[in-house]
């Protein structure tokens, strides 16, 4: 793990651009979609079998794994790539998230966050120093620093005093993190849809310095419209020449969009939930498996889609183990999804490299909305 952490853009076209995050475990092509391994798994999913659908580097997370089976006994067994049997790059995010979300559970103050665990109740107290100790536990390529993400529409008092404190805890994760070659720590830039609170906020996060930066806050209830207005600025007060991470997201189109406006990675549970009830996200749109018309069509999912369950499935056998409840369903939609998923990525590197973006996002819009039905009445 000697080798440096690196970003190296190789082509732009507008804001977007495509490129390369090196690390030691191995390259990882942006944009990027990381599929989510909240518990040290890609539910319905075998490690390889996510691989091959082309994913560079999963997401892991602190919350869950601190909570069970403890970050300890996952260092104590070998780091959390041995664990889990994923040799290639793991992001974990901090566990502000999902500690934010314990309403009435916890307890903000300015050393963290007290908080008692929805599993069995138990105390915890996360602070920018344990959430990096954790994270160096399992052994993750990229950490993220610890924040506080309030949920949106939120009063600009409480957004500001909100952002301020991430930054504190910024500079406190970064100080717990220290020099650690092959590894990165990337902060998050706070501050909600406001354009002055998010310029402070990467200011600050310029001055402590980070190997990457994510846009935080944003996907907590403030929809699309909103989210791209946020985007139209917040991208370029980050620094050009390191990643750019939109946490949470998201849908098809969000991805699409945010690639447009300069974002290089993404992460989201969307792919995978969606795989366990029945939706199946394709370039015609999600179509769901559950529906009655499904049950006869000899049809794959998607006719131009190379992964082994439009290449040897039916539209009738998932819909039969979808309401059937078998275990296959999950497991074949969700490994459509994720190939889906990797598949908008690399046409998305495709196009940028060839100055054809605005060509291939007209034609994703267009055949999204044309939808299923349509398709298979013409």
């Amino acid at each position: 793990m000697a080798n440096r952490f690196k970003f190296s853009v190789s082509d732009t076209q507008g804001r977007a651009r495509s490129g390369v995050v090196s690390t030691p475990r191995g390259d990882i092509r942006t944009p990027a979609f990381m599929p989510v391994g909240t518990a040290a798994t890609v539910k319905a999913m075998m490690p390889e079998s996510v691989r091959a659908t082309g994913a560079d580097v999963l997401l892991g997370n602190t919350y869950h794994l601190m909570l069970r089976p403890g970050a300890e006994r996952v260092f104590k067994l070998g780091g959390l790539h041995k664990f889990m049997n994923w040799n290639r790059p793991i992001l974990t995010d901090s566990g502000g998230f999902q500690v934010m979300s314990l309403t009435g559970l916890r307890r903000l103050t300015e050393e963290g966050v007290k908080f008692r665990s929805h599993i069995d109740g138990s105390e915890h107290n996360l602070t920018p120093e344990r959430s990096i100790e954790i994270q160096k536990f399992l052994g993750s390529d990229i950490a993220m620093s610890f924040d506080e993400c309030p949920a949106l529409p939120a009063d600009r008092n409480r957004i500001r005093e909100s952002m301020e404190l991430s930054m504190r805890w910024a500079q406190r994760s970064r100080d717990a993190f220290g020099d650690r070659p092959g590894y990165a720590l990337f902060g998050i830039q706070q501050g909600g849809l406001e354009e002055d609170l998010r310029a402070e906020s990467a200011d600050a996060l310029r001055n402590i310095e980070f190997d990457g930066y994510a846009l935080g806050g944003l996907a907590v209830g403030e929809g699309q419209e909103a989210m791209f207005s946020c985007l139209d600025f917040a991208p370029e007060q980050l620094p050009w020449d390191k990643p750019r991470y939109l946490m949470g997201v998201g849908k098809p189109d969000d991805i699409v969009g945010a690639v447009q406006r300069g974002v290089d990675m993404f992460d989201c549970v969307l792919p995978s939930r969606s795989g366990r009830t029945g939706q199946a996200q394709t370039r015609m749109g999600q179509i769901n498996l559950r529906n009655a018309r499904h049950k006869d069509d000899p049809r794959p999912l998607d006719a131009e889609c190379s992964c082994p369950t439009c290449q040897q499935y039916s539209r009738a056998y998932l819909h039969h183990v979808i309401k059937s409840q078998e275990i296959i369903g999950s497991m074949l939609l969700t490994w459509h999804n994720l190939h889906y998923y990797q598949e908008l990525m690399q046409n998305l590197r495709n196009a940028i490299a060839a100055g054809s973006l605005e060509v291939f996002v007209a034609k994703f819009h267009s055949s999204r909305n044309v939808g299923d039905i349509d398709l298979m009445d013409s």
